[in-house]
């Protein structure tokens, strides 16, 4: 079987592109034939190690251009990535060949969708974030702090500046987002759509056409197994970036309230402002993956205060494959790795008094020792392995080709053994 792998980036420049290309390498190693077409270099070395074949445009993402008109036109329709996929998919037989669609907000424009479409291929998206839906990827109000709960593309959306940056930035992603759904056409395009937690299909589901048919594919969580650390743990952690759609403000006021020293590991907007307004905090900027999870077995709690929905928050699993309990807000979809109580708190959204009694709580030693066993226990009875991945995309890959045959037999055509072919579930 042929998998083309269509994303932004051919290097790890965050969860998504490490999702995709850690699979490319993956399905390429249980001998599938891997494509892999981005936009914007340098190429991971570890594609071509493992004999992934890549074509990557080398074009710029908003980070690297210099010319930021020319890249508005890009991001809001890719003529040169159209163009170069539709070549490479007219080479594809139809018969063994699969398109899935990881990421093109950043780079690659909906355009892709035409070229998909002409192909005839069968094809599948992974909903990382929103962008197939919702003009500004995350149904959240950058201005006013707050999870949006508007229709897309109505008034009440188009009049509402949800961008992180400017109005006129928004109105250009309206303009994207019209090329999305009435050129090419990418709602109508993915009959089949890969989701990363309940929360997310909860949330599209009433905005994609009714015949769509969802499947949950977790993603891989890089931890290895160690022995559970049982001593020392102080430390209350937050790992990502310090912005306030994160709730980095939200965990330095209570742990203030709550008498303890809050530790920072990550960079972002927000960071000088905390300096300045909390001294107390200790700021160990950005650390590589080993570094991260060496804190994390060390520590008493992560605490991930989000206030929007994010997709599946790889650090929550990575920290409770460390043994290491996790106050999550309810608002977020890292909630659904946690059992309140258990292997750590869930707390009112934005409610930095709740986070604080949390905190507090977690002082007793035996009560923090108790869900350090579970969260640990919990993790590894299931872990998600790139294996178990990988196996979970075989099913799902199997499914969709299965259904595009069937799509594609005339009406009351018996299947191989006399029967009508059945369609898919997930």
């Amino acid at each position: 079987m042929h998998v083309v792998l269509v994303l932004d980036h051919a290097h790890v420049n965050g969860g998504q592109a490490k999702v995709a290309l850690d699979s490319a390498v993956g399905l390429r190693r249980r001998g599938y034939r891997v494509t892999v077409f981005a936009a914007v270099g340098p190429v991971d070395p570890r594609l071509a190690e493992s004999g992934v074949r890549v074509v990557c445009l080398g074009q710029d993402d908003i980070a690297s251009t210099t010319n930021k008109l020319a890249f508005a036109a890009q991001a809001i329709w890719n003529g040169r990535a159209a163009k170069r996929l539709a070549a490479e998919l007219a080479h594809c037989d139809p018969r063994d060949t699969l398109v899935h669609v990881h990421a093109f907000a950043k780079a690659l424009s909906p355009s892709i969708g035409t070229a998909i479409r002409r192909s005839g291929l069968s094809c599948l998206y992974t909903m990382h974030e929103f962008f197939l839906v919702c003009p500004n990827g995350g149904f959240y109000e950058y201005p006013a702090g707050r999870i949006c709960h508007r229709a897309p593309m109505s008034a009440a959306c188009l009049g509402t500046n949800c961008d992180a940056r400017s109005y006129p930035r928004k109105l250009l992603r309206v303009v994207r987002h019209l090329g999305l759904e009435h050129v090419a056409g990418l709602p109508g395009l993915f009959r089949h759509v890969i989701t990363i937690s309940a929360l997310q299909e909860r949330v599209i589901a009433p905005l994609l056409p009714g015949r769509t048919v969802f499947h949950r594919v977790d993603n891989p969580v890089s931890v290895e197994r160690q022995p559970l650390e049982r001593e020392g743990r102080r430390d209350i952690l937050f790992v990502g970036r310090l912005s306030t759609e994160k709730g980095a403000p939200i965990f330095a006021e209570a742990a203030r309230r709550a008498g303890i020293r809050p530790v920072f590991v990550g960079d972002g907007p927000a960071a000088a402002e905390l300096k300045a307004r909390y001294p107390e905090a200790v700021m160990l900027g950005w650390k590589n993956g080993d570094e991260v999870q060496a804190l994390m077995r060390r520590a008493r709690a992560l605490v991930f205060p989000s206030i929007w929905y994010e997709g599946q928050p790889l650090t929550i699993y990575e920290a409770l494959a460390c043994g290491c309990p996790v106050i999550v807000s309810d608002a977020c979809a890292g909630r659904e790795a946690i059992e309140d109580g258990e292997n750590g708190f869930w707390f009112r959204s934005g409610d930095a008094g709740a986070l604080a009694a949390h905190l507090t709580r977690l002082g007793d030693d035996a009560l923090a020792a108790r869900m350090a066993e579970r969260a640990y226990e919990r993790y590894w009875s299931a872990p998600l392995s790139v294996d178990v991945h990988l196996d979970r995309l075989d099913q799902v890959y199997g499914l969709v080709m299965r259904d595009a045959r069937s799509a594609s037999r005339p009406a009351g055509r018996p299947g191989l053994h006399g029967t009508a072919a059945a369609g898919p579930s997930s």
